[in-house]
């Protein structure tokens, strides 16, 4: 099979438009879908189903995925195991248009000697095994879930808690608001429909509904953040969460709006996690990168779920950070 098409693959899915993996892949529009064309006919289904917003997985798409990142999982581990000390640092993410993976884009701009590898494994679970194997050198992870312990080498250092902001379109009910209180969110709809159950973000989110008496609704095929985009601004009940430095570009037709919520601002508990037997001579300076970072929101107003105020505390010189309300 050809990686170089399986990596392609990846890229589309992931991206969900073949322009923008061309993009990310330094390739012309036209290599991105013959290389796609390609793994189609090679294993005889259709992978995507075209549409004028982009590429949507197939069934056959959505069963092939996680195969095809195990396929370069283990090419890139069989490359780095004749590569003694030039392996990339490899770090897993939630999302890769999550804030969080903004903040792994300046230690790269700060680092750019590092080669940089960011993956994106489906829950803490999976991410705290890739830990323990070596297939991920770090991770970041709300650790703190119920249900979740940490097993003996790994380590968790709190590094980033993230503002969240509500998501609405032109016709909804808070759509002129200047901000909007968690509070005045009972009865209303929040539409997440990436959330699975036994995830660290289901957990958090679950806990803030039952904080403020919201509606998760989960209900539909995640199609990605296009669709998603798409519905909320055709819908006058359905709203979402993102962060405010979530990176997204819209239709101007859309006209969607980004509202910040106060009085408390919800706040999503992000650590990082590392195995203290690994050798990787980078990883040492990505965790003095990020434990030196400080939140951009500094308000001791926050709502955070009972769980994460009970983290692994900050290392030492970072007591004097207000704590999570």
């Amino acid at each position: 099979m050809d990686l170089n098409a399986v990596r392609t693959f990846v890229a589309v899915a992931e991206s969900g438009q073949f322009q923008r993996a061309a993009v990310d892949l330094s390739l012309t529009q036209q290599a991105v879908s013959k290389r796609v064309a390609a793994l189609e006919k090679d294993l005889g289904v259709r992978l995507f189903t075209r549409t004028a917003q982009g590429a949507r997985l197939t069934i056959d798409g959505q069963v092939f995925l996680p195969h095809a990142r195990d396929l370069l999982t283990a090419r890139d581990r069989a490359v780095a195991a004749v590569c003694p000390g030039r392996r990339a640092l490899r770090v897993d993410v939630i999302g890769r248009r999550l804030s969080l993976a903004g903040h792994l884009r300046d230690f790269h701009r700060a680092h750019p000697e590092i080669a940089l590898d960011v993956v994106t494994l489906f829950d803490a679970d999976t991410a705290v095994a890739a830990l323990r194997s070596g297939a991920v050198d770090a991770t970041f992870r709300a650790v703190a879930m119920p249900g979740l312990k940490l097993p003996d080498g790994i380590e968790a250092v709190p590094v980033y808690d993230e503002p969240l902001q509500l998501f609405t379109g032109p016709d909804h009910v808070f759509a002129t608001a200047g901000a909007v209180t968690p509070a005045q969110l009972a009865g209303q709809r929040v539409w997440m429909p990436g959330n699975a159950p036994g995830t660290e973000w289901t957990a958090y989110y679950d806990e803030l509904a039952a904080a403020f008496g919201c509606t998760i609704d989960t209900v539909g095929p995640n199609f990605g953040v296009e669709a998603l985009l798409d519905t909320i601004a055709a819908s006058s009940t359905l709203a979402t969460f993102l962060s405010e430095r979530t990176p997204l570009v819209w239709p101007v037709g859309h006209d969607l709006r980004r509202i910040p919520l106060h009085r408390p601002t919800p706040v999503y508990p992000h650590s990082l996690l590392w195995h203290t037997g690994n050798p990787h001579p980078a990883l040492g300076t990505l965790r003095d990168h990020f434990a030196a970072l400080r939140p951009e929101y500094t308000g001791v107003d926050v709502w955070t779920p009972d769980w994460a105020r009970r983290r692994t505390p900050w290392p030492a010189g970072d007591r004097e950070r207000p704590p999570a309300r």
